[in-house]
């Protein structure tokens, strides 16, 4: 491909000779050679960059120059393409050069006419030079990507990385000598500072050091170096810290804190320290002990009760940071802060009182409702006394003193011999104790359920479990229904909803043989019809004392005592018991039984009084 650039007309062009070699996809023949104008502003710099050679054509004379590049693309345009066919066809020759008296008019016609003639072939080749532009352009970016680096990169890369080298080893050197950054020594920041510098600052800081102590209430307290002895100590101790650096390690300095403990060369009078230490206030007035945050229950739920805090000073605790202070020439120690009094073992954030609190809470959850003739409620308001906390936060659940509560409930809703006061069915105001019926909790038993019950956290409402009921929890805890009898009145009287069913004169047991009957709340054990009443083994028969056969039998005792006919009692009621009481039985006529065995049933409360 040869190239010309034109100049001298208001735009550049460059006359691109092309031939079948250099393109592809283009009807040519081989070795024919095919010229075009492209426009300077287009492709020249995609030209260079390929390395295409371009000619410069100027004349002295710009009007010649004008003419000659005009005459020359008239020649180009008409003959300047050689097409060679390989059927052995015409050669076109090129077409003469125009004179150079022909008018620039005539050189333009005869353009425009060549490139009528060939304008379909132009746009075939125009479409193939593009294509090519392309896979140049491709092609060039990639030898520059890949570019090497030359001889003057690498020398001015080892210079640095030279003088880096350099400059680390320099400060290397330098921290032979001389701490790391964020060094401390004994609390006291000697970054950068020499073995010497360290102890020359501990010689100026020995004359005339004073260290103040701050009590919890503000109260101060001075203690002088001259009082305690306090003196200069040389010590190699500093030098031997220095060394252990290793001085090319010197960048992790910037990054983390080096903390050197060593003894910084002073000394002092150990035993005027502890006397100048009992002397201060905080250790010669009266001291209060600290008290640990712990749950307290505030009547609806435990929270933490705040610590507080004591005057009671921590003696070694005191000692040591005051050795420490001396140590490091710190001229002001608050008891306080430095933990110099006896602190609380917990606080208002420690977590084993939250937890405690969160614990005892737990159980706060349950109420338990029972239902007696009032409602009793176990709540928070009881369950926060059965749940305590020791001193190291640990939970108990006091479950004897659950036990112990039950105890007091069975005795004040036990009925089982208690005083009742009551009216009889004659008017007559009267009381009964003792016997055998009423309520009776079982409170062994119901503890244990009160006790899951709260560790469950239900709220229910329930009856406690019984040993023994009754038919009523009212005062009178036998109901309507019941047998009565009135041992003074010889009475006896069978009640039922209330209303008197049955009514008779009655014979009871005799006071004056021991055989009276027993007073007391009863309840009818069962009933029999035939029945033989024996009594006790006499020893020197070796039979009962006596063998009486009753048609209708209803004990209340597992004594023997009950209701039965007797037929052998010539008269009922008045003083007859005295003289012919039974032994212990309540005597009744024969029709008066029979009426009652077929209203009583077992279980019917059985009230005996006088």
């Amino acid at each position: 491909m040869r190239l010309k650039k034109r100049s001298g007309k208001a735009s550049e062009e460059i006359n691109v000779t092309h031939n079948a070699d250099d393109i592809e996809n283009i009807d040519m023949t081989e070795g024919e050679e095919h010229t075009e104008k492209i426009p300077v502003q287009a492709v020249q710099s995609e030209l260079e960059a390929e390395g295409v050679e371009v000619e410069d054509e100027q004349s002295t004379d710009n009007g010649m120059a004008g003419e000659s590049a005009d005459a020359e693309e008239e020649t180009e345009r008409a003959g300047g393409i050689t097409e060679d066919f390989s059927d052995g066809g015409e050669t076109q020759e090129p077409l003469p050069e125009a004179a150079d008296t022909e008018s620039g008019e005539n050189a333009e016609d005869l353009e425009e006419e060549n490139d009528k003639g060939n304008g379909k072939r132009r746009k075939r080749r125009g479409r193939s030079s593009e294509n090519g532009k392309r896979r140049r352009r491709r092609r060039g970016r990639k030898k520059r990507e890949f570019k090497k680096p030359g001889k003057k990169f690498f020398i001015i890369t080892g210079g640095v990385i030279g003088g880096l080298i350099l400059i680390y080893l320099g400060i290397s050197a330098y921290f032979i000598s001389h701490f790391f950054v964020n060094t401390t020594i004994n609390g006291k920041d000697f970054s950068g500072k020499s073995a010497k510098a360290v102890e020359e600052y501990i010689r100026g800081e020995v004359n005339g050091y004073e260290l103040t102590i701050i009590e919890q209430n503000n109260d101060r307290n001075i203690i002088k170096g001259s009082e305690i002895g306090l003196t200069y100590k040389e010590s190699s101790e500093i030098e031997d810290a220095l060394k252990k650096q290793n001085p090319l390690l010197w960048p992790a300095g910037f990054f983390s804190q080096s903390s050197t403990q060593v003894s910084v060369g002073v000394d002092y009078d150990e035993a005027l320290l502890d006397e100048k230490l009992q002397s201060i206030k905080a250790m010669s007035k009266e001291q209060t002990e600290p008290v640990s945050a712990y749950p307290k229950y505030n009547g609806n739920l435990f929270e933490v009760e705040p610590e507080v805090y004591g005057s009671a000073v921590d003696t070694e605790a005191l000692k040591e940071k005051t050795v420490q202070y001396i140590t490091e020439f710190r001229d002001s120690l608050n008891m306080m802060d430095e933990g110099c009094y006896k602190m609380p073992a917990y606080t208002s954030d420690s977590e084993e009182v939250k937890n405690a609190c969160n614990t005892m809470n737990q159980y706060l959850k349950a109420k338990i409702t029972y239902t007696m003739d009032e409602e009793v409620v176990v709540d928070k308001d009881l369950i926060s006394q059965w749940v305590t906390c020791d001193s190291e936060m640990n939970v108990t659940f006091n479950e004897e003193a659950v036990k112990a509560w039950m105890r007091e409930f069975g005795e004040k809703y036990d009925t089982v011999g208690k005083t009742r006061s009551f009216t009889t069915p004659d008017g007559k105001q009267t009381q009964v104790s003792g016997g055998t019926y009423g309520w009776i909790v079982n409170e062994a038993q119901e503890a244990q359920n009160l006790i899951e019950n709260i560790k469950n956290g239900e709220n229910i409402t329930k009856e406690p479990e019984y040993k023994q009921t009754a038919a009523s929890r009212s005062a009178l805890d036998w109901g309507t229904t019941y047998a009565e009898v009135d041992l003074a009145a010889q009475k006896m009287w069978f009640v039922v909803d209330g209303s008197v069913a049955l009514t008779t004169d009655v014979v009871t047991g005799r006071p004056s043989t021991g055989n009276a009957t027993p007073e007391g709340v009863y309840d009818i054990l069962y009933t029999q019809r035939g029945a033989v009443l024996r009594g006790d083994i006499d020893p020197a028969t070796g039979k009962p004392s006596y063998e009486t056969p009753v048609s209708f039998w209803m004990p209340f005792t597992y004594q023997g005592h009950g209701f039965h006919d007797a037929t052998w009692q010539s008269a009922f009621g008045g003083n007859r018991y005295l003289t012919h009481g039974s032994h212990g039985c309540v005597n009744m006529p024969y029709d008066k039984a029979s009426q009652l065995f077929e209203l009583i049933t077992a279980g019917t409360p059985v009230i005996i009084h006088s």
